[in-house]
């Protein structure tokens, strides 16, 4: 599956995923032949509805991560120039813990051994962490400097991943990317966003949530997608970097600009079952170091994401 582009394969791990059809049309756009890796090839479901939101459609290779055997044909077959890894959980309310270490971690310990048997290992390795290992810090706005203090379940994973990738830099020239919030067309109803948006488009009367006083660094996913392709192009190995705004909202205020859009104020319940033990009460991040590699990206305020958002076709 050897690419005649002239910037070679981009192989994007968990491609039917929310991210991945976004992040194959600026891959694509930049020069790239995208290969998706997928677990399974799905018919048409909520799980592939974000390659068909962004317009995507790439060749995929079908693989298991937890099966190391899997990885190595997958990856021998795609011969990617640069890999962006998005497979993994992510829905941090996901209801069993052993899933996350098993998709986080042994993933993607099984595909960076796959990347170091390749005769020609690729020049640019992204993997996705998140900002969820930095838990209740202290601090306003985080920076990649803040000690990790995981305070969940699917943080906790993600930090081991990150302890991982490390053992493997001198081998691999990895680049960790720590995603803040984000959220755009095809996310799924799980998600906070997508849901108050759901009800407002259906002209919900009331809508129950847990705390509306968490603030939160929420971007586009076109502009993440675009950082992950000039971060794939750069590739500044060993580093780790946020991708953030910058800016944070909290939710009563994603209610506000909610009701402005629709025409309508919805009815908040508090459940008490939504309220998470350890919530974390304010995740924002600095987007400094993530200029100074790639230069300024592209805003979009997060009242236009939710216009695009109630707008779109469901």
């Amino acid at each position: 599956m050897a690419s005649c582009s002239s910037r070679g394969v981009a192989l994007v791990t968990g491609y039917h995923g929310f991210t991945g059809g976004y992040l194959a049309r600026r891959l694509e756009g930049a020069g790239y032949r995208v290969v998706g890796l997928v677990r399974r090839r799905p018919e048409v479901s909520e799980a592939s509805g974000a390659s068909v939101a962004s317009g995507a459609s790439a060749p995929v290779v079908v693989a298991d991560l937890g099966s190391l055997e899997q990885s190595v044909e997958a990856v021998a077959q795609a011969e990617p120039e640069v890999v962006v890894h998005l497979a993994g959980v992510s829905f941090v309310d996901h209801a069993n813990a052993a899933d996350f270490h098993k998709a986080n971690v042994l993933g993607t310990q099984n595909l960076l051994e796959a990347l170091a048997l390749l005769k020609r290992p690729p020049r640019a390795v992204l993997l996705a962490s998140s900002a969820n290992v930095y838990g209740n810090a202290p601090q306003e706005v985080l920076d990649e400097t803040v000690p990790p203090q995981p305070a969940n379940d699917y943080a906790a994973s993600k930090l081991a991943m990150e302890g991982l990738a490390r053992t493997w830099m001198d081998r691999l020239p990895i680049t960790l990317v720590r995603p803040f919030n984000y959220t755009g067309v095809g996310q799924s109803l799980a998600f906070v966003l997508p849901k108050l948006v759901d009800h407002f488009r259906r002209g919900a009367p009331e809508i129950a949530l847990g705390n509306t006083e968490v603030w939160r660094d929420f971007s586009d996913v076109r502009t993440v997608a675009e950082a992950y392709q000039r971060l794939a192009d750069k590739a500044p190995a060993g580093e780790v970097v946020n991708i953030c705004s910058g800016s944070g909202h909290s939710l009563a205020q994603v209610l506000g600009m909610l009701a402005e859009i629709a025409g309508y104020a919805i009815t908040v319940k508090t459940d008490p079952a939504l309220v998470r033990k350890s919530e974390v009460r304010r995740l924002v991040g600095s987007p400094e170091k993530l200029r100074r590699l790639i230069g300024p990206l592209p805003s979009i305020p997060l009242f236009e994401t939710l216009r695009w958002m109630f707008e779109a076709r469901s």
